[in-house]
């Protein structure tokens, strides 16, 4: 594994896609294989992982992680894109206190059923939803499970503009910010939408360090960008790490199940690292049961 295999840890601007950062990053780089780590609105900023070479196999692993997110409610407005710049379906003058609006947050906590917004990247019938909606279709979409580990007002003011309410939130994969806002309005009676989002953490990865693209493009010109990204080995820290035996370097190199009696270490439990008996890393494992054997998950050339 080169330099340049890691996770480049992106805070995005309003206005770009992840994807469009992605097509960035891959002029500023060089780079064909690049790959996200979960999709962020082009109006919300904050982390996004971007994958850089063999790092894009942990593109699935790492979607996978808790996310957390600072939105801003505004209550008394209800839009068809469920935040503030889709078109208005109704106004309402809000007539909520604290109490009633902290009782509605707890309701939320805890595994959920959310329903995708008619603006999202989600496949119905082989079609992008957004696309459906640009062409003022809307389609029944089953609901997903999504959880809210923590959901408060964030801030200390005692007066709430209803307008402007900070909202902390630390959920699962999955959820959408802008469904959640326009479903606590619905709830309160009275309508809401985001006014605005930035996440700032995904899994381990923080807004502290992270990067604007044009930080990377400055540090790409210099020659210092290999500093900004996080090898796999640092990525993957958590992890046990296991070794093999050297008369089992063989069947790892080929990426091969292994026999508990080639590994040394013994971890049982969940996503092992896999190393090579002098100490490089081949990929991640799982013991299975079923089989008796370590057997490969995500392996890296």
């Amino acid at each position: 594994m080169s330099e340049m295999d890691g996770i480049l840890v992106i805070r995005k601007e309003k206005g770009w896609t992840s994807h469009d950062v992605v097509a960035r990053l891959r002029g500023i780089l060089h780079m064909k294989k690049i790959g996200h780590t979960g999709t962020l609105d082009p109006e919300a900023e904050g982390v996004l992982p971007v994958a850089l070479g063999s790092a894009t196999r942990l593109c699935e692993l790492l979607t996978d992680k808790e996310k957390t997110y600072e939105a801003v409610l505004c209550l008394g407005i209800t839009t068809d894109t469920q935040d503030l710049t889709g078109e208005v379906l109704r106004r309402q003058t809000p007539e909520v206190t604290r109490e009633q609006l902290e009782g509605v947050l707890a309701g939320f906590l805890g595994e959920q059923q959310q329903i995708p917004p008619m603006y999202s990247a989600v496949r119905v019938g082989g079609r992008r939803l957004y696309e459906l909606a640009r062409e003022g279709k809307t389609v029944d979409r089953k609901p997903r499970p999504v959880t809210f580990h923590e959901l408060r007002i964030s801030g200390e003011d005692p007066v709430l503009d209803l307008s402007g309410i900070p909202l902390y939130v630390r959920c699962s994969r999955g959820t959408y910010i802008r469904t959640l806002c326009h479903d606590i309005g619905e709830r309160l009676g009275c309508g809401g939408c985001m006014a605005s989002l930035v996440r700032t953490r995904s899994g381990s990865f923080t807004l502290e360090k992270s990067y604007s693209l044009s930080q990377v493009e400055a540090a790409a010109r210099d020659g210092s960008v290999s500093g900004m990204i996080l090898g796999i080995e640092d990525v993957l820290a958590d992890y046990p790490a296991l070794s093999v035996l050297e008369r089992g370097n063989r069947l790892l190199a080929n990426g091969n199940p292994l026999p508990e009696p080639l590994v040394s270490g013994g971890e049982k439990n969940g996503l092992v690292r896999m190393y090579f008996s002098d100490h490089r890393l081949k990929g991640l494992y799982q013991w299975k049961d079923s089989r008796q054997l370590y057997c490969p998950v995500k392996i890296f050339p």
